[in-house]
């Protein structure tokens, strides 16, 4: 199954890898334009001041290709001082770029198209370039340049042509182009192309990093309502997580509102149903000594009837009571009155309030109760818990037999035992030994408690985070377990 945070994830990762890609190849396609275009910026600045200095040297008739020639003082200095700058031993170091030779290439033509000068040891001078874009444009007053591609095995190899106008008296004389190989650039691109794909991939690598964090950002107060629907949908006792005022908070009251609903009919329907059941035979019981009553008898036999009447009817008592402090117990969302509470003297107070019965029954008390063990907690609760524990363990263990006590501490817990050398619980019995209103006859008598008593525990356990366990022990007896978290600090 592909979980939402997983979706999320992926959506997120093509859409920014899509983004990521068509910048990067925006970019890497636009780098070598935007370089030759502040080359060509570069060259005709150079054309311009070149031909701006031939400009001021015409002297006399250029009307033809001798003429002008001649009419421009100086050419062959022109040409001498290309000669020995391309002569000249340098070093630049420009970035990555070492630059040992004159790459620029300059020529001229007069007003025909021939080209009267070329630096590179005059090897086109006296050709026709009038068809060339850079000469014809400019020639006819417009800007001149060209791009051509002398090795047609490699096609990224080119020469760019920037011209500028010779003008004599206000009229164009001839042309000068300064042209020069894109080779040059080829260290400047790779270099900048390299920085972008670099740049681009840890730009990319944080983007998904943050996309994993977003996802799980948007996805965990949905994981965390996830478990809370899971917790009531198993029974347990949940609060609802913090989700925040967003729209996923206000999806966590309406679920919360919707369960307080729900148990809330399935609780008092349940209740109605046990509550009738379980009151059935106490009121049988009191009608039918009610109506025996109306006849003449004998005053033992009244007075047996009457007991009975009063038994029962402190039997529906005792459970309406214990019902309705469970019915609290199991409406609460979570602890009140918390503190920390001393689990050793707790203990001690438990055992002393059933004091009278431990004697009437001369029931040996074995207690192996830790000190100074603390729990952070509702004392009332607990104290309940315990007694009721110790109740049923009194109630099922024979005379002269022993009862067990025990506290103490562990890693991340603190634990409650309490062991009688009762029969047992039936194996049948162990599936609903803590369901609402089931019971267990008493030894040596027909009667049961109100079967209210475990339930009570294992919902005051539950509500401290804890756990109950119930478990017959192998020589006879029986083993009540309360486990709780530890969350405080013993002294």
């Amino acid at each position: 199954m592909v979980t939402i945070r997983t979706r999320l994830f992926l959506a997120f990762l093509i859409l920014v890898g899509l983004g990521f890609y068509s910048l990067v190849d925006w970019l890497l396609e636009d780098i070598r334009p935007r370089y030759l275009e502040t080359m060509e910026e570069s060259m005709v600045d150079t054309a311009t001041i070149l031909a701006s200095v031939l400009s001021n040297q015409i002297e006399g008739d250029v009307s033809t290709v001798k003429n002008f020639r001649t009419a421009i003082k100086d050419l062959e200095n022109f040409r001498t001082a290309f000669g020995k700058a391309r002569d000249r031993t340098f070093s630049a170091r420009i970035y990555r770029l070492t630059k040992t030779n004159l790459t620029m290439r300059v020529y001229v033509t007069d007003k025909t198209g021939i080209v009267i000068f070329d630096s590179d040891e005059g090897r086109d001078e006296g050709k026709d370039y009038s068809r060339w874009n850079d000469v014809h444009r400019t020639l006819r007053g417009e800007y001149g340049a060209r791009t051509s591609h002398p090795d047609p095995a490699a096609p990224g190899k080119s020469i760019l042509y920037v011209a500028a106008p010779i003008i004599d008296k206000d009229e164009i004389a001839g042309v000068l182009t300064v042209c020069k190989p894109s080779d040059s650039l080829v260290v400047f691109i790779y270099a900048a192309k390299k920085k972008i794909i670099q740049y681009s991939i840890a730009a990319a690598l944080s983007v998904v990093l943050l996309g994993l964090v977003f996802s799980f950002w948007i996805t965990r107060p949905i994981n965390r309502l996830t478990e809370y629907a899971k917790a009531v949908r198993d029974g347990k006792r949940q609060a609802l997580p913090e989700l925040g005022k967003n729209e996923i908070g206000q999806l966590g009251e309406a679920f919360e509102q919707m369960r307080d609903a729900l148990e809330g009919k399935q609780y008092v329907e349940s209740y109605i149903q046990t509550l009738t059941h379980e009151m059935k035979s106490p009121l049988s019981a009191i009608r039918g000594a009610s109506e025996l009553l109306q006849e003449k008898m004998q005053v033992a036999e009244r007075t047996k009837f009457l007991k009975n009447i009063r038994t029962e009817t402190e039997r529906i008592q005792n459970m309406i009571e214990r019902l309705l402090q469970l019915s609290a117990l199991e409406n609460r969302k979570g602890l009140t009155d918390v503190q920390d509470i001393d689990v050793s003297e707790l203990a001690e107070e438990a055992v002393e309030s059933l004091a009278p019965l431990i004697v009437a029954k001369r029931i040996n008390f074995d207690k192996n109760i830790g000190r100074e063990i603390y729990l952070s907690g509702n004392r009332f609760l607990i104290k309940q818990s315990l007694a009721n524990l110790l109740q049923n363990a009194v109630d099922f263990t024979p005379e002269k037999g022993t009862i067990s006590v025990l506290v103490k501490r562990g890693d991340a817990y603190i634990e409650l035992e309490v062991s009688d050398d009762g029969p047992g619980v039936p194996d049948y019995a162990l599936d609903r030994i803590f369901d609402r209103f089931y019971s267990l006859q008493r030894p040596g008598t027909s009667k049961k408690s109100s079967g209210l008593g475990l339930t009570f525990v294992k919902e005051a356990t539950a509500l401290h985070g804890g756990t109950i366990a119930l478990e017959n022990r192998p020589d006879g007896g029986v083993t009540a377990r309360l486990r709780f978290p530890s969350t405080s600090n013993s002294s």
